[in-house]
């Protein structure tokens, strides 16, 4: 009965060659009759006395309905006749993201509208669109870093909490990276991820020694660091907390800079890549393909694919059993 119920073809294209075959098997058997071609050169009556029994003395025997029967079962095990499922893990290829945003204060300029801190959290909105089955987390920083979100699928849970994120939540003024990569090392070392991505939104960072040997470490460990440059090289003047322009030395407004080589300098010490928001695309691009070609699999814990059993393999011994039998002496007279 559970054959009758779920019997089904997983190639059933392969079927429309059964009227084919057997209209050819007709067409040759109708073409090629007992008498072969000699009936066109032998009168009628005196071929019958004219041939020769074969093996000893007995009629060649007809292989068209068996011919007939193995171009069905071959076409039948083509078809993939299935009518039972075998259950088999859900696989997820490892991928993880963690993202660092940089909210120190100069990611209050306003070179790119509507300021830089807004725009980085643009380029996050961007790539957890992209994320698809990675595994994103969120890290945030200035003097210190504080982790938004561990490692988590719950994309959206991610994306609302972008719109607070901001320079002055921070408790102290600062931009201090390493602590931040060091908490990015943390969170892909307590989910047991060899392979992951971390990206960087910044417009520059005021512990280079510290930064670089982190990142250096990061990438002996098989941990990709990506930065994504955040400003622009011409810079905008840097406003205090209450307001105003914060001044230098000389009593000028301090100009902040995008610094663009000393972020590319990091990314290299990473084994990543270095961009600026316009090129976001490509490393969308290039993060997602990193992800494909993760190493190894994971499997989804209380998931199951089920997949029909191909049943056409069992019909191929009959069918060869079938072609040898064929093949003796005599069955083709």
């Amino acid at each position: 009965m559970d054959l009758i119920q779920h019997l089904h073809f997983l190639r059933p294209l392969w079927l429309l060659g059964l009227p084919l075959a057997w209209g050819g098997i007709v067409w040759l058997a109708r073409r090629r009759n007992r008498n072969g071609n000699w009936a066109r050169l032998i009168d009628p009556e005196l071929l019958p006395g004219l041939r020769l029994a074969a093996d000893g003395g007995t009629d060649a025997r007809s292989p068209w309905p068996w011919l007939a029967l193995a171009w069905t079962l071959a076409l039948l095990a083509m078809a993939g006749p299935a009518w039972q499922r075998d259950a088999t893990p859900a696989w997820r290829a490892p991928a993880a993201w963690v993202l660092l945003l940089d909210l120190s204060p100069s990611m209050t300029a306003t070179d790119v509208a509507p300021d830089r801190a807004s725009r980085a959290r643009y380029a996050i909105d961007d790539l957890l669109a992209a994320a698809r089955d990675a595994r994103v987390g969120l890290v945030a920083f200035g003097d210190e870093a504080f982790t938004v979100t561990p490692l988590t699928e719950d994309v959206a849970t991610v994306r609302a909490l972008l719109p607070s994120l901001a320079p002055d939540i921070m408790p102290a003024p600062g931009d201090s990276l390493a602590p931040a990569l060091e908490q990015a090392e943390k969170l892909l070392r307590q989910t047991g991820h060899k392979h992951g991505q971390i990206v960087l939104m910044s417009d520059g960072f005021a512990d280079p020694t510290a930064a670089f040997a982190a990142a250096q470490r990061l990438h002996s460990q098989g941990v990709t660091l990506n930065v994504v440059g955040i400003g622009s090289a011409a810079g905008a003047p840097l406003t205090m907390p209450g307001g105003g322009l914060a001044l230098d030395a000389h009593g000028q407004p301090r100009l902040v800079r995008l610094d663009t080589d000393r972020l590319q300098q990091l990314a290299a010490s990473g084994g990543g890549r270095y961009v600026d928001l316009a090129g976001l695309p490509s490393l969308i691009a290039d993060l997602q393909a990193r992800s494909e070609r993760a190493h190894g699999a994971t499997a989804v814990a209380g998931i199951e694919v089920a997949q029909w059993r191909d049943a056409g393999i069992w019909l191929l011994p009959v069918l060869l059993l079938l072609v040898a039998f064929l093949g003796r002496r005599g069955w083709l007279g």
